[in-house]
């Protein structure tokens, strides 16, 4: 059986990206008991975010559905989304202008205009 460029292209152009950006960043540690929010807004430790340039993951392993939002170091506002347990929702990343996600926050509700 032979294999295409174009069907492997894309597999060994994701892998060239990460080997040349190094490795991502950690994502924030996991804790499924911790289903409570911090005192100052951030989101429960159950909920889990993985940055990259072009898409920011936040993942839900919580028990509850969670309304999450990305925090910027620049405060870029992205919305809020309701993310169901076990689902992921994305959102944009940190651009090639060096903005940095700086944590995942419980917000109000969903944003339905956008």
């Amino acid at each position: 059986m032979r294999t295409s460029w174009r069907s492997i292209a894309p597999t060994l152009a994701l892998g060239l990206l990460t080997f040349t950006l190094g490795p991502t960043p950690p994502a924030q540690a996991l804790d499924p008991a911790a289903d409570t929010a911090t005192a100052d807004g951030q989101a429960p430790t159950c909920v889990e975010f993985f940055p990259s340039w072009r898409y920011t993951f936040v993942a839900n392993h919580c028990t509850d559905q969670q309304n999450l939002t990305v925090l910027y170091r620049d405060h870029t506002d992205v919305g809020c989304r309701l993310v169901a347990p076990g689902d992921t929702a994305t959102f944009p990343g940190y651009g090639v202008q060096g903005n940095e996600v700086v944590g995942i926050a419980l917000c109000a509700g969903p944003d339905t205009a956008r």
